[in-house]
């Protein structure tokens, strides 16, 4: 699998160990547009797994992080550059959208 999930306690060592920036995807299992969007994530990591890594964090088994950085509404996506947080989406996206988002960190 390309997109691997993480932990309230692997969260920060994974987001720091890697020399790519890192794409999490704060989510839920009772979250519709969270499975909406999980396909498009696993096309954007399987295309750009050279560029980017992402990993997902199930809010309800995990509620340490999401406080931590303050995520509020799911699906949150939040890019990660050198273990340092860089940029922040809310909300369902189509591919295109999260794509032009994502490039200028590429």
């Amino acid at each position: 699998m390309i997109i691997l999930s993480t932990t309230d306690q692997t969260f920060e060592k994974d987001i720091s160990e890697s020399n790519l920036p890192i794409l999490v995807d704060f989510w839920a299992e009772w979250c519709g547009p969270c499975l909406q969007i999980a396909p498009i994530l696993e096309e954007i990591a399987i295309e750009n797994k050279d560029k980017i890594k992402i990993i997902k964090l199930n809010i309800d088994q995990n509620p340490n992080i999401p406080q931590k950085y303050g995520v509020r509404g799911i699906p949150t996506l939040k890019l990660f550059k050198n273990g340092n947080l860089v940029e922040t989406k809310v909300g369902s996206l189509p591919k295109s959208a999260l794509l032009a988002w994502l490039q200028p960190n590429l």
